[in-house]
């Protein structure tokens, strides 16, 4: 009876702790606020009719190949509408069309960038608006390039312009980048990066595109929307798989004297099917959990309070719910481009591995030898491969950026995460520790989804917010 009493006195107590932890994350947590009315109908239409001129250039990215033609009349545009900026900025241009302005502030040894892209993806498929016709409608600008990311491109340019038509003087240098060939994986930025370390040029935070304010992204939140900063991109590793006939010798296992085709497709289905790879909380999905448990309703908020008791079942449950959340604990690796045949005699496959960690990722690459091995399957890693490391969120910058985004949307949370896809930023971690990816613009699930697909449009609200955000993060900015 003794044994039983202790037995519930420790789980009484688990329960308690449990229940502080949660309480205590919930008390320290950013109260969620009525939404700001900062946009007025005039300030609307007077950001809308410029966003419009931007929106009609169509600055589309062609691989193999440059037309400056639309990207000349963008330029041009820009000019006409940030003369402030064309006049007292250092202008660098990169490649073909690669943008970099400078803005002398107070402490030149100081550096911070905003970043965005003014390139496009050709505007395919059926469109209720004409993709590049900037049409109004329904409360919204339709067009290629509203969200991706000449919105942001403009919200960047005219909060600096409109600081300095007020004699602001920015206490660093202020830079603002924006690619060409972004949506190309193209040299642009690479070829600005270059020159920053000729230059020895380094930034205390630099602040890209790749997140947003989107639905949330766990279910049962208590709220509509979640602001969303990347804090880390996953590494890409493509590999070469080969197998070919001559392999095959009497050591092998009979599974390995297969032809060369069938021991490729035993080792892919053992990839698919076993877990081989690393699975770990790493610290960007933990800030992740910790940053939205106090707006999650019972019991998700006392799991992701309590991540030193439910770590481990959360690593066993996310691969479960979907490739997405299983991507978030470790490497992913999918394979394409299988080519072979009977008379070739050989088999090849080209893999992309997927990784958050790049310790763990070398590991996870021995691991897929020691399967590749059993099917006599070579593997090696291509030239193209590449790792970035994460954003300190220990900087002054990151928490200062989670501010600026509780201010403008006091009624959205905000979390780091781990961004699947890649932008320019990511190529810049060697001359800034705190490379964010956050695009201050409120979008609905349409509206993310038509990012390189149909009917892409923005909120005429959100090009106001957007505006406001940058303008607060570069007055304020210390």
């Amino acid at each position: 009876m003794i044994a039983l009493y202790v037995v519930l006195a420790l789980l009484v107590f688990l329960i308690a702790v449990l229940l502080v932890n949660t309480f205590v994350k919930k008390a320290k947590a950013r109260k969620l606020l009525e939404e700001k009315s900062i946009c007025t109908e005039e300030e609307i239409q007077y950001y809308t009719e410029r966003l419009q001129q931007m929106i009609r250039c169509k600055t589309i990215s062609v691989k193999d190949s440059y037309d400056d033609t639309e990207f000349a009349k963008l330029r041009a545009v820009m000019e006409h509408l940030f003369p402030i900026i064309h006049e007292k900025a250092e202008r660098h241009i990169f490649s073909d069309d690669c943008w970099i302005y400078k803005i002398a502030g107070k402490d030149t040894n100081r550096n911070i960038m905003l970043m965005s892209h003014h390139d496009v993806v050709a505007a395919d498929g059926e469109w209720e608006h004409k993709p590049f016709s900037a049409e109004i409608a329904d409360g919204k600008i339709w067009g290629r390039g509203t969200v991706d990311t000449k919105t942001p491109l403009f919200a960047e340019f005219s909060a600096l312009e409109e600081l300095l038509s007020e004699g602001y003087v920015p206490p660093c240098n202020i830079f603002i980048g924006s690619s060409h060939n972004e949506e190309l994986g193209g040299d642009g930025i690479p070829t600005a990066l270059t020159y920053f370390k000729e230059k020895g040029i380094t930034f205390d935070v630099i602040l890209d595109e790749g997140g947003a304010v989107i639905e949330p992204p766990l279910g049962g939140m208590k709220c509509s929307k979640c602001a969303m900063v990347a804090v880390h991109e996953k590494g890409r590793y493509k590999l070469n798989c080969t197998a070919v006939a001559e392999n095959a010798h009497a050591s092998l296992t009979a599974a390995a004297k297969a032809t060369p085709i069938e021991r490729m497709v035993s080792f892919i289905h053992e990839v698919n099917t076993k877990e081989i790879f690393i699975r770990r909380l790493n610290p960007q999905v933990t800030a992740m959990f910790k940053h939205l448990a106090p707006y999650c309703g019972f019991p998700m908020n006392v799991l992701f309070s309590n991540l030193w008791l439910f770590g481990g079942l959360l690593k066993k449950v996310m691969p479960k719910i979907n490739a997405q959340a299983g991507g978030l604990i470790g490497s992913t690796c999918a394979f394409n481009s299988i080519e072979g045949s009977t008379e070739s005699k050989k088999c090849s496959v080209t893999a992309m591995l997927r990784s958050v960690d790049e310790e763990d990722m070398f590991r996870d690459i021995e691991a897929l030898k020691k399967v590749a091995e059993r099917y006599d399957v070579e593997i090696s890693v291509s030239d193209e491969s590449e790792y970035h490391g994460p954003a300190d969120m220990d900087k002054p910058a990151f928490a200062y950026t989670m501010e600026c985004i509780g201010k403008t949307f006091p009624q959205h949370p905000a979390s780091p995460f781990i961004l699947p896809a890649g932008t320019d930023a990511r190529t810049l971690t060697d001359v800034c520790e705190c490379v964010l990816r956050f695009a201050p613009i409120e979008l609905s699930a349409q509206q993310l989804a038509s990012v390189h697909s149909e009917n892409e449009n923005i909120d005429l609200k959100a090009v106001v917010n957007a505006v406001e955000f940058y303008k607060l993060f570069l007055k304020n900015y210390k």
